[in-house]
């Protein structure tokens, strides 16, 4: 149903889903890069999750639930990806240093979106027409933005000790854009709506681990509950 919804408000459907046009829910557009987007949030939230002790419950679970969703994802693979992790590596190895900031737990390096589409992923499909920016759906906030920006500036920067020899900065390549195939049958696969709606609740989710790990859902109870309190009712 979710699908039907995004192919009736994108009439130009191509090979690739459009950016930021309508998903046909009010608010929610179509998200530029979710592959990465996900990858990163479940890594995070992965990460966190070792925080917790290992009989944790909440643990377990989201553990378990978040490493399905990530194998679902990661195992879908964009056309050209492997040229392009390949390309990238090689720009990396050059100068690890640089790109220090972006690299993901997984041995790769996330890609930016930049502002002006020249690193567009869809290549020669796209028609040069212009994406305005916008803060509906589950983009990245400004504060997140100005951290992938500095990041960026920081594995792009040139010293002054070096201007004579490099006279541009370096650019970073996105990683590919996933086919519209692809991202229906990520969603057939997770069952949760849309990918943006998947997003949203990955994102969620992320803040909400660090609650969890402030609040120490773990430990008993600092009052305990009266007898009863948490069974459920029976048939007599």
């Amino acid at each position: 149903m979710r699908s039907t919804l995004r192919l009736l408000a994108n009439v130009k459907q191509a090979r690739y889903l459009e950016p930021f046009a309508p998903t046909g829910l009010t608010g929610l557009q179509t998200h530029p890069s979710p592959r990465p987007t996900l990858i990163f949030l479940y890594t995070s939230t992965l990460q966190k999750l070792k925080s917790f002790p290992e009989s944790s419950v909440y643990r377990q679970s989201t553990e378990a639930l978040t490493n399905h969703r990530l194998q679902i994802v990661e195992s879908t693979k964009p056309p050209g990806f492997d040229a392009w992790l390949e390309r990238a590596r090689k720009a990396v190895a050059a100068e690890p240093e640089r790109f220090a900031s972006l690299r993901r737990s997984d041995g790769t390096y996330a890609a930016h979106q930049r502002d002006d589409q020249t690193d567009d992923p869809r290549g020669e499909e796209w028609d040069g027409e212009q994406i305005e920016p916008t803060t509906e759906g589950p983009h990245r906030t400004a504060a997140q933005e100005a951290q992938w920006a500095k990041s960026i500036d920081e594995a792009t920067k040139t010293e002054k000790d070096s201007w004579d020899f490099q006279t541009e900065q370096m650019k970073w390549e996105n990683e590919p854009a996933l086919l519209a195939d692809q991202v229906e049958e990520i969603e057939k696969q997770i069952g949760a709506g849309l990918i943006e709606e998947v997003i949203q609740v990955a994102e969620r989710e992320n803040k909400l681990v660090d609650e969890m790990y402030n609040s120490k859902v773990w430990e008993e109870l600092a009052e305990k509950p009266s007898p009863g309190q948490w069974s459920y009712f029976e048939r007599t």
